[in-house]
Protein backbone atom coordinates (compact mmCIF):
# COMPACT_ATOMS: atom_id res chain seq x y z
CA UNK A 1 0.00 0.00 0.00
CA UNK A 2 2.66 2.48 1.31
CA UNK A 3 4.68 1.53 -2.51
CA UNK A 4 1.23 2.77 -4.36
CA UNK A 5 1.02 5.68 -2.27
CA UNK A 6 4.27 7.01 -3.10
CA UNK A 7 3.98 6.47 -6.73
CA UNK A 8 0.58 7.79 -6.37
CA UNK A 9 2.19 11.22 -5.14
CA UNK A 10 5.21 10.98 -7.49
CA UNK A 11 2.59 11.16 -9.98
CA UNK A 12 0.52 13.97 -8.80
CA UNK A 13 3.87 15.77 -8.02
CA UNK A 14 4.67 15.77 -11.69
CA UNK A 15 1.10 16.10 -12.98
CA UNK A 16 1.11 19.23 -11.23
CA UNK A 17 4.32 20.60 -12.29
CA UNK A 18 3.31 19.76 -16.15
CA UNK A 19 0.04 21.58 -15.40
CA UNK A 20 1.45 24.48 -14.07
CA UNK A 21 3.61 24.96 -17.02
CA UNK A 22 1.23 24.85 -19.54
CA UNK A 23 1.71 28.39 -19.94
CA UNK A 24 5.18 28.02 -20.48
CA UNK A 25 6.87 29.43 -23.37
CA UNK A 26 9.81 27.13 -23.62
CA UNK A 27 11.04 23.32 -23.31
CA UNK A 28 8.39 21.26 -21.61
CA UNK A 29 10.63 20.81 -18.01
CA UNK A 30 10.23 18.01 -15.71
CA UNK A 31 10.57 17.66 -11.84
CA UNK A 32 14.43 17.50 -10.61
CA UNK A 33 15.74 17.40 -13.64
CA UNK A 34 14.41 20.85 -15.60
CA UNK A 35 14.85 20.65 -19.32
CA UNK A 36 17.43 18.52 -19.52
CA UNK A 37 16.02 15.55 -21.11
CA UNK A 38 14.37 17.50 -24.23
CA UNK A 39 17.81 19.10 -24.09
CA UNK A 40 19.64 16.36 -24.65
CA UNK A 41 17.78 14.50 -26.92
CA UNK A 42 18.23 17.85 -29.32
CA UNK A 43 21.70 18.02 -28.14
CA UNK A 44 23.05 17.90 -31.79
CA UNK A 45 20.98 20.50 -33.13
CA UNK A 46 20.90 22.48 -30.28
CA UNK A 47 21.46 26.29 -31.72
CA UNK A 48 18.40 25.36 -34.14
CA UNK A 49 16.86 23.67 -31.41
CA UNK A 50 16.85 27.41 -29.74
CA UNK A 51 16.28 29.46 -32.93
CA UNK A 52 12.29 27.68 -33.04
CA UNK A 53 12.16 28.83 -28.96
CA UNK A 54 13.93 32.31 -29.49
CA UNK A 55 11.59 33.26 -32.83
CA UNK A 56 8.28 33.04 -30.39
CA UNK A 57 9.91 34.65 -27.55
CA UNK A 58 12.78 37.02 -27.25
CA UNK A 59 13.95 35.67 -24.38
CA UNK A 60 13.57 31.51 -22.78
CA UNK A 61 14.18 30.20 -19.95
CA UNK A 62 15.78 26.34 -19.29
CA UNK A 63 15.97 25.32 -15.95
CA UNK A 64 18.89 21.96 -15.41
CA UNK A 65 19.15 19.93 -12.82
CA UNK A 66 21.82 22.37 -10.88
CA UNK A 67 21.33 25.62 -12.71
CA UNK A 68 18.74 27.83 -14.87
CA UNK A 69 19.72 28.96 -17.91
CA UNK A 70 18.16 32.20 -19.40
CA UNK A 71 19.04 32.87 -23.22
CA UNK A 72 18.54 35.76 -25.29
CA UNK A 73 18.23 37.33 -28.55
CA UNK A 74 16.69 41.08 -28.14
CA UNK A 75 19.59 43.97 -28.59
CA UNK A 76 18.38 45.27 -25.41
CA UNK A 77 18.79 42.53 -23.46
CA UNK A 78 22.14 41.49 -24.70
CA UNK A 79 23.33 45.42 -24.38
CA UNK A 80 22.17 45.32 -20.64
CA UNK A 81 24.19 41.72 -20.34
CA UNK A 82 27.43 43.24 -22.25
CA UNK A 83 27.59 46.51 -21.14
CA UNK A 84 25.17 48.26 -18.96
CA UNK A 85 25.21 45.88 -16.17
CA UNK A 86 28.94 44.55 -17.14
CA UNK A 87 29.68 43.53 -13.77
CA UNK A 88 26.79 41.34 -12.76
CA UNK A 89 27.77 38.80 -15.97
CA UNK A 90 30.97 37.61 -15.37
CA UNK A 91 31.88 34.00 -17.16
CA UNK A 92 31.65 32.83 -13.71
CA UNK A 93 32.39 30.04 -11.07
CA UNK A 94 30.12 27.49 -13.40
CA UNK A 95 31.61 28.34 -16.54
CA UNK A 96 35.29 28.35 -15.15
CA UNK A 97 34.89 25.17 -13.67
CA UNK A 98 33.85 23.66 -17.30
CA UNK A 99 36.42 25.06 -19.09
CA UNK A 100 39.09 25.04 -16.70
CA UNK A 101 40.86 22.08 -17.61
CA UNK A 102 40.96 23.41 -21.66
CA UNK A 103 41.60 27.16 -20.77
CA UNK A 104 42.94 27.81 -17.52
CA UNK A 105 42.77 30.85 -16.31
CA UNK A 106 43.43 32.91 -19.55
CA UNK A 107 41.70 35.74 -20.86
CA UNK A 108 38.53 34.18 -22.39
CA UNK A 109 37.81 31.99 -19.08
CA UNK A 110 38.44 34.46 -16.26
CA UNK A 111 37.12 37.71 -14.39
CA UNK A 112 38.02 40.39 -12.41
CA UNK A 113 41.51 41.82 -12.11
CA UNK A 114 42.96 39.17 -13.71
CA UNK A 115 41.13 39.56 -16.20
CA UNK A 116 41.81 43.15 -16.85
CA UNK A 117 45.93 42.73 -16.38
CA UNK A 118 45.74 40.68 -19.31
CA UNK A 119 43.45 42.55 -21.26
CA UNK A 120 45.76 45.32 -21.48
CA UNK A 121 48.29 43.86 -22.16
CA UNK A 122 46.72 42.21 -25.24
CA UNK A 123 44.99 45.49 -25.98
CA UNK A 124 48.63 46.91 -26.55
CA UNK A 125 49.85 44.07 -28.53
CA UNK A 126 46.88 44.37 -31.26
CA UNK A 127 47.08 47.91 -31.56
CA UNK A 128 50.74 47.55 -32.20
CA UNK A 129 51.69 48.55 -35.98
CA UNK A 130 54.52 46.17 -36.08
CA UNK A 131 52.58 43.42 -35.52
CA UNK A 132 49.50 44.52 -38.25
CA UNK A 133 52.61 44.81 -40.43
CA UNK A 134 54.14 41.16 -39.46
CA UNK A 135 50.59 39.36 -39.55
CA UNK A 136 49.56 40.69 -42.99
CA UNK A 137 53.18 39.23 -44.53
CA UNK A 138 52.29 35.72 -42.32
CA UNK A 139 48.28 35.56 -43.21
CA UNK A 140 49.58 36.37 -46.99
CA UNK A 141 52.10 33.61 -46.97
CA UNK A 142 50.08 31.00 -45.51
CA UNK A 143 47.19 32.05 -47.73
CA UNK A 144 49.85 31.39 -50.83
CA UNK A 145 50.61 27.99 -49.01
CA UNK A 146 46.64 26.77 -49.10
CA UNK A 147 46.71 28.25 -52.71
CA UNK A 148 49.76 26.20 -53.53
CA UNK A 149 48.07 22.73 -52.40
CA UNK A 150 44.57 23.66 -53.89
CA UNK A 151 46.31 24.43 -56.97
CA UNK A 152 48.19 21.13 -57.01
CA UNK A 153 44.61 19.44 -55.99
CA UNK A 154 42.86 21.13 -59.07
CA UNK A 155 45.57 20.17 -61.30
CA UNK A 156 45.26 16.25 -60.22
CA UNK A 157 41.54 16.51 -59.98
CA UNK A 158 41.99 15.48 -55.98
CA UNK A 159 39.40 16.16 -53.74
CA UNK A 160 39.91 18.46 -50.50
CA UNK A 161 38.48 18.65 -47.25
CA UNK A 162 38.40 22.51 -46.80
CA UNK A 163 38.13 23.01 -43.12
CA UNK A 164 41.06 20.23 -42.56
CA UNK A 165 43.45 22.84 -44.83
CA UNK A 166 41.86 25.88 -43.15
CA UNK A 167 42.92 24.55 -39.41
CA UNK A 168 46.32 23.97 -40.55
CA UNK A 169 46.44 27.28 -42.33
CA UNK A 170 45.22 29.63 -39.17
CA UNK A 171 47.09 27.45 -36.63
CA UNK A 172 50.71 28.04 -38.39
CA UNK A 173 49.55 31.81 -38.87
CA UNK A 174 48.62 32.11 -34.51
CA UNK A 175 51.46 30.03 -33.89
CA UNK A 176 53.67 32.47 -36.19
CA UNK A 177 51.85 35.89 -35.61
CA UNK A 178 51.15 34.79 -31.88
CA UNK A 179 54.26 33.05 -30.58
CA UNK A 180 56.92 33.18 -33.09
CA UNK A 181 57.35 29.27 -34.21
CA UNK A 182 56.83 27.32 -37.35
CA UNK A 183 54.73 24.29 -37.22
CA UNK A 184 54.23 23.46 -40.72
CA UNK A 185 51.36 21.77 -40.70
CA UNK A 186 50.25 23.16 -44.04
CA UNK A 187 53.41 21.40 -45.74
CA UNK A 188 52.26 19.92 -49.01
CA UNK A 189 51.95 16.14 -47.43
CA UNK A 190 49.79 17.44 -45.04
CA UNK A 191 52.08 16.39 -41.61
CA UNK A 192 49.71 14.71 -38.95
CA UNK A 193 48.89 16.69 -35.83
CA UNK A 194 48.68 15.25 -32.85
CA UNK A 195 48.17 18.92 -30.83
CA UNK A 196 45.54 19.80 -33.65
CA UNK A 197 43.73 16.64 -32.76
CA UNK A 198 44.10 16.81 -29.39
CA UNK A 199 42.42 20.11 -29.06
CA UNK A 200 39.74 19.69 -31.25
CA UNK A 201 38.52 16.44 -28.96
CA UNK A 202 39.12 18.55 -25.59
CA UNK A 203 37.05 20.73 -27.04
CA UNK A 204 33.94 18.66 -27.89
CA UNK A 205 34.50 16.97 -24.19
CA UNK A 206 34.19 20.16 -22.36
CA UNK A 207 31.41 21.59 -24.57
CA UNK A 208 29.69 18.36 -23.39
CA UNK A 209 30.30 18.97 -20.01
CA UNK A 210 27.87 21.85 -20.14
CA UNK A 211 24.70 19.28 -20.01
CA UNK A 212 26.31 15.70 -18.66
CA UNK A 213 25.39 16.23 -14.84
CA UNK A 214 27.57 13.28 -14.46
CA UNK A 215 30.71 14.49 -16.07
CA UNK A 216 32.59 15.13 -12.58
CA UNK A 217 31.92 11.67 -11.11
CA UNK A 218 33.19 10.28 -14.68
CA UNK A 219 36.53 12.72 -14.20
CA UNK A 220 36.63 11.38 -10.41
CA UNK A 221 36.85 7.97 -11.82
CA UNK A 222 38.70 9.12 -15.04
CA UNK A 223 36.44 6.91 -17.27
CA UNK A 224 34.61 7.78 -20.47
CA UNK A 225 34.69 10.81 -22.04
CA UNK A 226 36.62 12.50 -18.90
CA UNK A 227 39.72 10.21 -19.34
CA UNK A 228 39.68 10.66 -23.52
CA UNK A 229 39.78 14.59 -22.33
CA UNK A 230 43.18 13.93 -20.28
CA UNK A 231 44.59 11.88 -22.76
CA UNK A 232 43.88 15.80 -24.76
CA UNK A 233 45.01 17.55 -22.46
CA UNK A 234 48.32 15.74 -21.83
CA UNK A 235 48.93 15.84 -25.59
CA UNK A 236 47.98 19.67 -25.45
CA UNK A 237 50.49 20.70 -22.87
CA UNK A 238 53.63 18.86 -24.01
CA UNK A 239 53.38 21.14 -27.02
CA UNK A 240 52.57 23.89 -25.38
CA UNK A 241 55.13 24.21 -22.76
CA UNK A 242 57.82 22.90 -25.57
CA UNK A 243 56.31 26.24 -27.62
CA UNK A 244 56.68 28.56 -24.25
CA UNK A 245 60.35 27.08 -23.40
CA UNK A 246 61.24 27.80 -26.82
CA UNK A 247 60.44 31.01 -27.13
CA UNK A 248 62.23 31.88 -23.27
CA UNK A 249 65.10 30.02 -24.76
CA UNK A 250 65.48 32.22 -27.47
CA UNK A 251 64.54 35.21 -25.62
CA UNK A 252 67.36 34.84 -23.11
CA UNK A 253 69.87 33.92 -25.86
CA UNK A 254 69.01 37.33 -27.13
CA UNK A 255 69.52 38.74 -24.15
CA UNK A 256 72.54 37.08 -23.39
CA UNK A 257 74.24 38.47 -26.77
CA UNK A 258 73.04 41.81 -26.27
CA UNK A 259 71.04 41.96 -29.24
CA UNK A 260 68.04 43.62 -29.87
CA UNK A 261 67.31 43.66 -33.30
CA UNK A 262 66.63 40.12 -33.53
CA UNK A 263 63.88 40.42 -30.62
CA UNK A 264 60.62 39.02 -31.67
CA UNK A 265 57.00 40.91 -30.93
CA UNK A 266 54.96 37.93 -30.98
CA UNK A 267 52.26 38.09 -28.04
CA UNK A 268 53.59 35.41 -26.39
CA UNK A 269 57.26 37.36 -25.90
CA UNK A 270 55.33 40.31 -24.96
CA UNK A 271 53.62 38.09 -22.01
CA UNK A 272 57.43 36.25 -21.06
CA UNK A 273 59.06 40.11 -20.83
CA UNK A 274 56.51 41.61 -18.59
CA UNK A 275 56.20 37.77 -16.45
CA UNK A 276 59.89 39.21 -15.97
CA UNK A 277 58.23 41.93 -13.43
CA UNK A 278 58.09 40.22 -10.05
CA UNK A 279 55.03 41.99 -8.92
CA UNK A 280 52.97 39.97 -12.09
CA UNK A 281 54.34 36.51 -10.79
CA UNK A 282 53.61 34.99 -14.63
CA UNK A 283 54.82 31.11 -14.21
CA UNK A 284 54.78 28.51 -16.90
CA UNK A 285 51.00 27.51 -16.74
CA UNK A 286 49.72 30.89 -16.47
CA UNK A 287 52.06 31.48 -19.95
CA UNK A 288 50.18 28.32 -21.27
CA UNK A 289 46.37 29.65 -20.24
CA UNK A 290 47.46 32.24 -22.12
CA UNK A 291 48.98 30.70 -25.45
CA UNK A 292 45.46 27.86 -25.24
CA UNK A 293 43.34 31.37 -24.75
CA UNK A 294 44.93 32.67 -28.02
CA UNK A 295 45.62 29.44 -30.08
CA UNK A 296 41.43 29.00 -29.69
CA UNK A 297 40.92 32.24 -30.62
CA UNK A 298 42.97 32.72 -33.63
CA UNK A 299 42.60 29.29 -34.83
CA UNK A 300 39.45 27.90 -34.80
CA UNK A 301 37.25 30.97 -35.08
CA UNK A 302 39.02 32.07 -38.56
CA UNK A 303 38.50 28.70 -40.05
CA UNK A 304 35.18 27.68 -39.28
CA UNK A 305 33.69 30.89 -40.42
CA UNK A 306 36.09 30.57 -43.49
CA UNK A 307 34.93 27.40 -44.16
CA UNK A 308 30.95 28.47 -43.40
CA UNK A 309 32.00 31.36 -46.14
CA UNK A 310 33.30 29.09 -48.83
CA UNK A 311 30.84 26.90 -48.80
CA UNK A 312 28.16 29.87 -48.62
CA UNK A 313 29.87 31.63 -52.01
CA UNK A 314 29.55 28.58 -53.64
CA UNK A 315 25.99 27.51 -52.85
CA UNK A 316 25.21 31.10 -54.24
CA UNK A 317 25.73 31.68 -57.25
CA UNK A 318 24.77 35.29 -57.67
CA UNK A 319 27.39 36.17 -54.85
CA UNK A 320 30.00 33.94 -56.43
CA UNK A 321 30.15 36.51 -59.61
CA UNK A 322 29.64 39.36 -57.84
CA UNK A 323 33.04 38.40 -55.59
CA UNK A 324 34.62 37.06 -58.63
CA UNK A 325 33.65 40.57 -60.51
CA UNK A 326 34.93 43.06 -57.34
CA UNK A 327 38.42 40.62 -57.06
CA UNK A 328 39.09 40.81 -60.77
CA UNK A 329 38.77 44.92 -60.87
CA UNK A 330 40.68 45.28 -58.01
CA UNK A 331 43.36 43.32 -59.41
CA UNK A 332 43.43 45.31 -63.04
CA UNK A 333 43.12 48.40 -60.73
CA UNK A 334 45.84 47.57 -58.16
CA UNK A 335 48.36 46.92 -60.94
CA UNK A 336 47.79 49.63 -62.78
CA UNK A 337 48.59 51.92 -59.69
CA UNK A 338 51.72 49.86 -58.72
CA UNK A 339 52.46 49.67 -62.55
CA UNK A 340 52.47 45.97 -62.74
CA UNK A 341 52.41 43.84 -65.45
CA UNK A 342 50.69 40.60 -64.79
CA UNK A 343 51.48 37.57 -65.75
CA UNK A 344 48.88 35.45 -68.00
CA UNK A 345 48.63 31.83 -68.12
CA UNK A 346 46.46 29.17 -69.55
CA UNK A 347 44.55 26.83 -66.85
CA UNK A 348 47.19 23.72 -68.06
CA UNK A 349 50.43 26.18 -66.98
CA UNK A 350 50.85 25.44 -63.13
CA UNK A 351 53.79 27.58 -63.03
CA UNK A 352 52.24 30.22 -64.59
CA UNK A 353 49.06 30.37 -62.72
CA UNK A 354 51.07 30.07 -59.13
CA UNK A 355 53.27 32.83 -60.28
CA UNK A 356 49.95 35.28 -61.26
CA UNK A 357 48.22 33.90 -58.13
CA UNK A 358 51.43 35.64 -56.03
CA UNK A 359 51.47 38.78 -57.60
CA UNK A 360 47.62 39.45 -56.93
CA UNK A 361 48.73 37.94 -53.14
CA UNK A 362 51.47 41.41 -53.35
CA UNK A 363 48.69 43.40 -54.37
CA UNK A 364 46.72 42.55 -50.97
CA UNK A 365 47.73 44.87 -48.03
CA UNK A 366 46.03 46.01 -44.64
CA UNK A 367 45.07 49.70 -46.57
CA UNK A 368 44.04 47.41 -50.30
CA UNK A 369 42.12 44.70 -48.37
CA UNK A 370 40.02 47.93 -47.18
CA UNK A 371 38.67 48.33 -50.67
CA UNK A 372 36.77 45.82 -51.08
CA UNK A 373 33.95 46.01 -49.42
CA UNK A 374 31.68 43.57 -51.15
CA UNK A 375 34.25 40.77 -49.88
CA UNK A 376 34.08 42.75 -46.34
CA UNK A 377 30.12 42.29 -46.59
CA UNK A 378 30.37 38.57 -47.46
CA UNK A 379 32.88 37.65 -44.75
CA UNK A 380 30.52 39.80 -42.07
CA UNK A 381 27.39 38.20 -43.77
CA UNK A 382 28.88 34.40 -43.15
CA UNK A 383 29.43 35.39 -39.54
CA UNK A 384 25.75 36.97 -39.00
CA UNK A 385 24.33 33.53 -39.81
CA UNK A 386 27.31 30.87 -38.65
CA UNK A 387 29.07 33.12 -36.12
CA UNK A 388 32.04 31.11 -34.66
CA UNK A 389 30.94 31.33 -31.25
CA UNK A 390 27.22 30.34 -31.55
CA UNK A 391 26.15 30.77 -28.01
CA UNK A 392 28.19 32.32 -25.03
CA UNK A 393 27.39 32.05 -21.58
CA UNK A 394 27.84 34.29 -18.46
CA UNK A 395 27.20 33.75 -14.60
CA UNK A 396 24.76 35.91 -12.53
CA UNK A 397 26.44 37.68 -9.41
CA UNK A 398 22.89 39.16 -7.80
CA UNK A 399 19.59 39.48 -8.85
CA UNK A 400 18.38 41.48 -11.67
CA UNK A 401 16.01 42.47 -13.96
CA UNK A 402 16.41 42.51 -17.75
CA UNK A 403 15.09 45.09 -19.88
CA UNK A 404 12.40 42.89 -21.39
CA UNK A 405 10.82 42.25 -17.32
CA UNK A 406 12.55 39.14 -17.51
CA UNK A 407 13.80 38.20 -13.85
CA UNK A 408 17.08 36.48 -13.35
CA UNK A 409 18.73 34.79 -10.11
CA UNK A 410 21.57 34.83 -8.81
CA UNK A 411 24.04 31.66 -9.36
CA UNK A 412 22.15 31.46 -12.77
CA UNK A 413 22.98 31.69 -16.27
CA UNK A 414 22.26 34.17 -19.06
CA UNK A 415 23.38 33.04 -22.81
CA UNK A 416 23.18 35.62 -25.73
CA UNK A 417 22.94 33.14 -28.52
CA UNK A 418 24.08 34.75 -32.22
CA UNK A 419 23.42 32.23 -34.01
CA UNK A 420 19.59 32.53 -33.00
CA UNK A 421 20.34 36.40 -32.95
CA UNK A 422 20.80 36.34 -36.51
CA UNK A 423 18.08 34.15 -37.74
CA UNK A 424 15.39 36.37 -35.80
CA UNK A 425 12.99 38.51 -38.30
CA UNK A 426 12.54 40.68 -35.28
CA UNK A 427 16.94 41.51 -35.44
CA UNK A 428 16.91 41.48 -39.31
CA UNK A 429 13.69 41.56 -41.21
CA UNK A 430 11.67 39.21 -42.95
CA UNK A 431 14.84 38.10 -45.24
CA UNK A 432 16.81 37.09 -42.12
CA UNK A 433 17.18 33.84 -42.77
CA UNK A 434 18.67 34.44 -46.45
CA UNK A 435 22.21 34.74 -46.94
CA UNK A 436 22.79 38.70 -48.42
CA UNK A 437 25.72 40.53 -48.51
CA UNK A 438 24.21 43.57 -50.07
CA UNK A 439 22.30 44.05 -46.65
CA UNK A 440 25.48 45.52 -45.55
CA UNK A 441 26.59 47.59 -48.21
CA UNK A 442 24.66 51.33 -48.84
CA UNK A 443 25.87 52.99 -52.22
CA UNK A 444 28.48 50.24 -52.58
CA UNK A 445 30.12 51.27 -49.13
CA UNK A 446 29.97 49.05 -46.15
CA UNK A 447 28.17 50.13 -43.34
CA UNK A 448 28.29 48.88 -39.78
CA UNK A 449 25.34 46.96 -37.67
CA UNK A 450 25.28 47.60 -33.73
CA UNK A 451 27.30 45.41 -31.72
CA UNK A 452 24.61 44.03 -29.91
CA UNK A 453 22.87 43.61 -32.86
CA UNK A 454 25.12 41.52 -34.58
CA UNK A 455 27.41 40.27 -31.64
CA UNK A 456 30.04 37.60 -33.61
CA UNK A 457 32.35 39.37 -31.68
CA UNK A 458 30.48 39.90 -28.74
CA UNK A 459 30.22 43.88 -27.17
CA UNK A 460 30.95 46.14 -24.67
CA UNK A 461 34.36 45.68 -22.39
CA UNK A 462 35.01 42.25 -23.63
CA UNK A 463 34.18 43.26 -27.33
CA UNK A 464 36.92 41.07 -29.35
CA UNK A 465 40.33 42.33 -29.60
CA UNK A 466 41.71 40.47 -32.39
CA UNK A 467 38.33 41.61 -34.81
CA UNK A 468 40.53 43.21 -37.05
CA UNK A 469 43.56 41.09 -37.19
CA UNK A 470 40.37 38.09 -38.36
CA UNK A 471 38.98 40.30 -40.63
CA UNK A 472 42.65 40.57 -42.11
CA UNK A 473 43.29 37.15 -42.44
CA UNK A 474 39.86 36.21 -43.46
CA UNK A 475 39.53 38.84 -46.37
CA UNK A 476 43.24 38.06 -47.49
CA UNK A 477 42.38 34.44 -47.54
CA UNK A 478 39.50 34.19 -49.57
CA UNK A 479 40.18 37.07 -52.22
CA UNK A 480 42.93 34.63 -53.03
CA UNK A 481 40.61 31.71 -53.19
CA UNK A 482 37.52 33.14 -54.44
CA UNK A 483 39.68 35.13 -57.38
CA UNK A 484 41.99 31.93 -58.92
CA UNK A 485 39.19 29.10 -58.01
CA UNK A 486 35.94 27.84 -58.02
CA UNK A 487 34.51 24.98 -55.50
CA UNK A 488 31.77 22.37 -56.11
CA UNK A 489 30.69 20.31 -53.34
CA UNK A 490 31.02 16.74 -53.61
CA UNK A 491 28.57 14.76 -53.97
CA UNK A 492 26.51 13.44 -50.92
CA UNK A 493 28.81 15.21 -48.93
CA UNK A 494 26.43 16.16 -45.33
CA UNK A 495 27.40 19.76 -44.28
CA UNK A 496 26.00 20.45 -40.66
CA UNK A 497 27.58 21.43 -37.66
CA UNK A 498 29.36 19.78 -34.45
CA UNK A 499 28.60 20.67 -31.08
CA UNK A 500 31.37 22.51 -29.45
CA UNK A 501 32.25 26.33 -28.14
CA UNK A 502 32.86 26.74 -31.98
CA UNK A 503 30.60 26.25 -34.77
CA UNK A 504 32.93 23.89 -37.14
CA UNK A 505 31.36 21.46 -39.84
CA UNK A 506 31.07 18.04 -37.99
CA UNK A 507 31.99 16.56 -41.43
CA UNK A 508 34.56 18.90 -42.86
CA UNK A 509 33.89 20.44 -46.21
CA UNK A 510 35.05 18.04 -49.13
CA UNK A 511 35.79 19.89 -52.22
CA UNK A 512 36.79 19.85 -55.63
CA UNK A 513 38.95 23.03 -56.95
CA UNK A 514 38.90 23.96 -60.02
CA UNK A 515 41.16 26.98 -61.51
CA UNK A 516 39.35 30.26 -62.78
CA UNK A 517 40.80 31.03 -66.27
CA UNK A 518 43.38 34.36 -66.55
Amino acid sequence: MGVWMLAFLVLSWIFLHRWNQRNHKGPKTWPLIGAALEQLVNYDRMHDWLVGYLSESKTVVVPMPFTTYTYIADPANVEHVLKTNFSNYPKGEVYHSYMEVLLGDGIFNVDGELWRKQRKTASFEFASKNLRDFSTVVFREYSLKLSDILTQASFHKQEVDMQELLMRMTLDSICKVGFGVEIGTLAPNLPENHFACAFDTANVIVTLRFIDPLWKIKKFLNVGSEALLSQSIKIIDDFTYSVIRRRKSEIEETQRNCYTGSIKHDILSRFIELGEDPDRNATEKSLRDIVLNFVIAGRDTTATTLSWAIYLIMTHSNVAEKLYSELKSFEEDRAREEKVSLVTYETGNIEAFSQRTAQFAELLTYDSLGRLYYLHAVVTETLRLYPAVPQDPKGILEDDILPDGTKVKAGGMVTYVPYSMGRMEYNWGPDAASFKPERWLSDGFFQNASPFKFTAFQAGPRICLGKDSAYLQMKMALAILCRFYEFSLVAGHPVKYRMMTILSMANGLKLTVSPRPS
